[in-house]
């Protein structure tokens, strides 16, 4: 009797998981910027979240709770990698910075879309993962809210911010093409 339930719950996470499974790479790309430690940092939360299924109470909110598994994996992921950085840097020399981009350049799309990216990157995790998920996932604030556990007026907040951050990181951009 307990192998049958065994092989229910089995059953039902292995149809959650193929609804819900590329999610938790996406929020760790989202997070990380990096396709590789996104694959591992996704595997991981598969894995943690396959070992935990059974202790969760309420079935219908696993998609939040694996986005929450991999934003916080992503998270420490991405500490650590800091870590890492600020100490290697003490024994290495500073690289080189690339030539400022002319006004031709930045008006090019592909520069564009690396500013965007770079901007992006510049967001605060939190406020990174909330504008990921309403404007490249489509969700809906309250599924946002329910996702990450946060009330709903934390993620109109956090949208607000990073919307205007991301206008002032990019605002400059648009004045060095207007003042050349």
């Amino acid at each position: 009797m307990r192998e049958a339930a065994q092989a229910d719950a089995r059953r039902e996470f292995e149809e959650r998981l193929a609804e819900c499974g590329p999610l938790a790479f996406r929020v760790a790309c989202g997070v990380l910027r990096n396709t590789a430690d996104a694959e591992d940092v996704a595997q991981e939360a598969l894995l943690r979240a396959y070992q935990s299924f059974e202790r969760l109470r309420d079935r219908n909110r696993f998609r939040g709770w694996l986005v929450r598994i991999s934003f916080r994996l992503a998270l420490d992921r991405l500490r650590s990698a800091k870590r890492r950085e600020r100490r290697d840097a003490l024994w290495s020399q500073p690289a080189d910075l690339p030539p400022p981009a002319t006004a031709e350049d930045v008006a090019a799309s592909n520069q564009f879309q690396g500013r965007l990216e770079r901007a992006l990157q510049e967001l605060p995790d939190k406020l990174r993962l909330v504008l990921l998920l309403s404007a490249t996932e489509g969700h809906t604030l309250e599924e946002i809210a329910c996702m990450l556990g946060v009330p709903l007026g934390t993620v109109k907040s956090r949208i607000f911010i990073a919307r205007k951050k991301l206008a002032e990181k990019l605002r400059c951009y648009a004045n060095t093409i207007k003042t050349r």
